[in-house]
């Protein structure tokens, strides 16, 4: 029986055809000369690429080795002076702190807390936490991980319009959507925001680790100290463009994981003491009974399927499960639901 792992948030669906075909139809020149899109007057094709998508100059489109990369080029540029506070939620994501402590800086928490379907941010706890601590940096993350719940455009409109004093990075790895007209609109009225984006989770592209921010006007530092003077890697850079020219087949993938999300949410809420979490992002967050936890995962692994059992702070009874493909996710559900009912009797 193949191993389902469903927990790293990856995409099983796997990328598009047409990225597939860069690989099968690659040149030799691809792998032994550097870019020469400086020649026409821009860092890389994608980045070219990517500001006519989203409308902007093509210097405020960032390119990096993931979405990671690029959180750890923000903090490294701005926390890494006399200020040194990092704004971030207190369920997150571990490598927002760990890279605030590479260059000793402070990570303080603000509240996500838990509602009736879904976490929801705290925006009053978070503005007052934000002018008392006056940080650098804030991270805000939408969809957040483990906790799948997205920042409001209203919430996020009135936070942006306070915080003009900080550096605003916005966290949208778990992004599932082909609007764009949002992201235009936020880094065009604030010069002091940053939105991180990655081919990660949507595109498939986990493996090839490639992400890109899109950079307000006023932050012209981290745009000179990001700047590539080789480029970046070309076949990359192809295999990323592919995803973008493969709009159908990722909005199917988009619109499946959205009826799976929903069938999470329906299905493992039928069963007595669980609690699935409504969630944006490629995974769901799930509370089970955390005395059923290590027979519950040792009944999964049986079957086949490997999901986060989480272990944290202030998520230690939970599983956050990757969404798979369709079949897989029914698997997993009717393993869990067998096993409750089993465990119950």
């Amino acid at each position: 029986m193949e191993t389902v792992y469903l927990d790293r948030n990856e995409n099983n669906y796997g990328p598009s055809q047409e990225c597939q075909d860069v690989l099968k139809t690659a040149t030799p020149d691809l792998f032994y000369m550097y870019s020469t899109a400086y020649k026409e007057g821009y860092k890389s094709l994608l980045s070219n690429r990517l500001a006519n998508e989203f409308r902007i100059t093509e210097d405020r489109v960032l390119l990096g080795y993931g979405a990671e990369d690029l959180l750890k080029q923000v903090v490294q540029t701005y926390l890494n002076r006399k200020r040194k506070k990092l704004l971030i939620p207190d369920h997150s994501w571990w490598y927002y702190k760990e890279i605030s402590n590479e260059v000793k800086g402070t990570s303080i928490e603000y509240p996500i807390v838990e509602g009736k379907d879904s976490y929801e941010y705290d925006i009053n706890k978070l503005m007052e936490i934000y002018e008392n601590e006056n940080p650098e940096v804030v991270f805000l993350a939408s969809p957040n991980n483990p906790t799948g719940n997205s920042i409001s455009d209203e919430q996020l409109t009135y936070v942006l319009d306070k915080m003009e004093n900080s550096i605003v990075v916005l966290d949208e790895a778990y992004w599932f959507s082909n609007n764009n007209s949002k992201a235009t609109a936020l880094v065009n009225k604030y010069p002091n925001l940053i939105i991180i984006r990655t081919f990660s989770k949507l595109y498939a592209l986990a493996g090839i680790r490639i992400g890109y921010a899109l950079v307000g006007a006023g932050l012209k530092r981290i745009k000179k100290l990001s700047n590539r003077y080789l480029g970046y890697s070309r076949i990359s850079e192809k295999i990323a463009i592919a995803a973008m020219d493969s709009v159908n087949y990722y909005n199917d993938i988009a619109k499946k994981m959205t009826d799976d999300r929903e069938l999470y949410f329906t299905e493992l809420n039928k069963i007595d003491g669980l609690k699935a979490y409504k969630s944006d992002a490629n995974f769901v967050l799930v509370k089970v009974p955390k005395e059923s936890m290590n027979k519950l995962k040792e009944f999964l692994l049986k079957k086949g399927l490997v999901v986060k059992f989480m272990n944290e702070k202030l998520v230690n009874s939970h599983l956050r499960i990757s969404l798979g493909t369709q079949e897989q996710n029914r698997r997993v559900i009717n393993a869990i639901t067998e096993f409750y009912k089993t465990y119950s009797s």
